[in-house]
């Protein structure tokens, strides 16, 4: 099966409506957020969650003040975004890249809230020549206008793969011979040690909270960027940039 390098694109926007969010979801529309008034009941409410259960959707419990910000029609204590891309699935496009005889280089972020760097960060890796983005279902930055204007429409062109089990697909990536190499200041080794002309999957983490610690223990490498100003850190979207082009130079040069 293979993968289509430039997802469809779904219009942004809003569904409010019980009846209207149970059909947007089961037309197989991308739900990228999704609030339910806190302590909704009744028939249609059971009805709506039996659904998220059957469809593996989080929804967000909200009070009814927010639901009403959203929205000031009859919006029936659900509110709904639907996703402007189409995500897909990493487990196809890695074989794709091999049949192709190309050498996979996919990006993990690991919970990446920001959309602002998230669409940063798309840009360059797309520039870059990113084979995927790989983000976990649950704590990450929602695709939305501000991201896709950010990225410079990058998010309509590289795949984004959204996970719900996010340490089962990164180890995924590993068995299927890409070697994780987690860009961490929890390390001596810089990043200009690894091998990135072998498949590779480079990891980057919250400036908050960086990368968690399961995926930091099972990675082949771990690099970090060296440092000489006062400023301990770079934002992640340009460290990002700083450790991808590490890996394009490695590339180019081996060709």
């Amino acid at each position: 099966m293979t993968f289509n390098s430039r997802p469809q694109r779904e219009s942004n926007q809003m569904v409010f409506g019980i009846r209207a969010i149970m059909e947007a979801i089961t037309s197989g529309k991308e739900i990228e957020a999704l609030y339910i008034q806190r302590g909704a009941a009744g028939g249609l409410s059971h009805e709506l969650k039996a659904l998220l259960t059957e469809y593996n959707i989080t929804a967000q419990q909200v009070p009814i003040e927010k639901l009403n910000r959203l929205t000031a029609k009859n919006h029936q204590g659900a509110v709904a975004f639907i996703s402007p891309i189409v995500y897909q699935k990493i487990e196809n496009i890695i074989p794709d890249v091999f049949e192709r005889g190309e050498v996979p280089l996919i990006l993990v972020l690991d919970s990446i809230t920001d959309v602002r760097n998230m669409g940063a960060i798309a840009r360059t890796a797309e520039c870059a020549g990113v084979h995927a983005i790989v983000i976990p279902a649950k704590g990450s930055a929602q695709i939305n206008p501000d991201a896709i204007k950010t990225s410079a429409g990058a998010l309509y062109k590289i795949p984004v793969c959204r996970h719900d089990n996010f340490m089962q697909t990164v180890r995924f990536l590993q068995e299927s011979g890409l070697q994780l190499v987690c860009c961490t200041e929890k390390t001596k080794e810089d990043i200009y040690m690894p091998d990135y002309t072998a498949p590779t999957a480079i990891i980057m983490g919250s400036e908050e909270d960086g990368i968690r610690n399961e995926i930091i223990r099972i990675a082949d490498h771990l690099a970090k960027i060296p440092m000489f100003g006062e400023i301990e850190s770079l934002n992640v979207s340009v460290s990002t940039g700083v450790i991808l082009y590490e890996a394009i130079r490695q590339r180019g040069l081996s060709k």
